[in-house]
């Protein structure tokens, strides 16, 4: 394995040299600052970082051996080796929160061939107009054919040296299909990235499987999660209180850009005690295992059973935010065995028999066998039958496990934010026409408390 590695390390730096894709110039550009989500441009000269010797070490046993092209760390990096069938868009899933604690396995062969945009660039609402979130969050990366020659209008840097400035170790060269194929067999498992100290030294062996640290032991959700209140469009005509679990920007744009003020506030925030009102709540994405959000889960009863006597507060969930809403209606969740991560799942929407593509990133999911009263599923995984979504079957309480905001084609399920935010504002103009004209709070959906439940007539 190791005169492998050589002889592949070898063999690609000779090809880099003739074809010039490492090592090439890169404009030097100044310290740029950028307000909002405190995302920094590219600092001073970088240059292709060098090639060397690296690895993947799965927990199963398996290596495979390839050469390094992002930062030349010097211990192993441990995470959740996943791997994802997009085509395109791995800047976007580098930094999306959702990744956090994992090593990313690209299907695709082709990365890198259009580089990395700049991350100051930002939309009307101060937004990265690229990016997911103001970092990287992958614990690694893993392809098969890096294109150290990027060609976009776009790019600022390669794939290499963003990984490199962000200290994110990147191995290409290796045989992804192979990866891909164990992952599908056994299911997910624990790994490291190993890299060379050196371009003349192997890389490192791999460590004992009992040193390797499963990421979803922690709350992961925590990690990433806002720590204090901030508000995104303040102008909106609508307040939409958006539980911040490891929220992907787009999220944010796809509420923004529908003329909503969005009050994002952190993870475990009960938004029942705030002084202000709310005319809807996002429970957005986020990485890890749902059973470490007990808190997210009881905010959301909190919410839920506040609506009682009242005009309810629609409620949206996205990924990680479909099993918290899940879980404050009474679902159980499980680990799937290797996860949906990628831009072409086949979801069924229950309601009408239409069929949509959407883009998933998720380990966990929720276990609809068991019927809910008062709930019912709402989108289902036509590959593997599992959960995508559920719904109130009279409250305007639903959420989804794919990426509404990620539309692989050009809508999609892009219409769920226009439908929630249309339920939104609806709410809100009848419940002040009622209350205008009685002068007190108006119960449109006539719940009404039956022991430690609600019922709805």
């Amino acid at each position: 394995m190791i005169k492998h590695a050589r002889g592949m390390l070898f063999a690609i730096s000779q090809q880099l040299r003739v074809s010039n894709t490492w090592g090439f110039q890169v404009k030097t550009r100044r310290l740029a600052t950028v307000s909002g989500a405190g995302l920094v441009a590219p600092v001073g000269s970088v240059a292709e970082p060098e090639p060397r010797p690296a690895a993947l070490h799965l927990g199963t046993g398996s290596t495979f051996g390839g050469v390094s092209f992002g930062a030349a760390v010097g211990a192993p990096v441990t995470g959740e080796v996943v791997f994802t069938t997009s085509l395109v868009g791995y800047t976007e899933s580098m930094t999306d929160p959702s990744y956090s604690g994992q090593i990313l396995v690209f299907a695709q062969p082709l990365i890198g061939n259009y580089g990395v945009p700049d991350a100051a660039a930002r939309d009307a609402a101060g937004l990265s107009r690229f990016f997911e979130s103001p970092r990287i969050h992958v614990r690694g990366v893993v392809v098969n054919d890096y294109a150290a020659r990027h060609s976009h209008w776009a790019a600022v840097e390669s794939l290499g040296q963003w990984c490199a400035r962000h200290g994110v170790p990147a191995v290409c060269g290796v045989d992804t299909r192979a990866i891909v194929s164990l992952l599908r067999a056994r299911g997910s498992t624990l790994g490291e990235i190993a890299v060379a100290p050196s371009a003349n030294l192997p890389f490192p062996p791999p460590s004992p499987p009992h040193t390797l640290v499963n990421p979803n032991q922690f709350n992961l959700c925590a990690a990433v999660s806002t720590k204090v209140k901030y508000i995104v469009n303040s102008g909106g005509d609508v307040n939409i209180a958006l539980i911040d679990c490891g929220v992907k920007h787009n999220i944010l744009k796809c509420l923004v850009n529908r003329g909503a003020k969005v009050t994002v506030v952190p993870w475990d925030h009960d938004i029942t005690k705030d002084a202000e009102k709310y005319d809807g709540v996002v429970l957005s994405n986020g990485p890890g295992d749902p059973g470490h959000m007990a808190k997210t889960v009881a905010n959301v009863q909190a919410i839920i059973a506040n609506d009682v006597g009242k005009t309810p507060t629609p409620i949206f969930g996205i990924c990680m935010g479909n099993q918290i809403l899940g879980m404050a209606a009474g679902y159980k969740t499980y680990k799937m065995p290797f996860g949906n991560r990628g831009h072409n799942q086949p979801c069924i929407d229950l309601t009408n028999g239409k069929c949509f593509i959407t883009s998933q990133n998720h380990g966990y999911a929720l276990d609809d066998t068991v019927k809910i009263p008062g709930w019912m599923p709402y989108f289902r995984n036509a590959n593997d039958g599992s959960n995508e979504g559920v719904r109130h079957t009279s409250l305007p309480y639903s959420s989804v496990q794919f990426h509404p905001e990620a539309c692989g084609g050009p809508l999609d399920t892009d219409h769920l934010f226009s439908n929630f935010m249309n339920e939104v504002r609806a709410l809100k103009r009848e419940h002040h026409r009622l209350s205008s004209k009685i002068g007190t709070a108006i119960n449109l959906y006539n719940t009404q408390t039956v022991g430690s439940r609600s019922s709805y007539a």
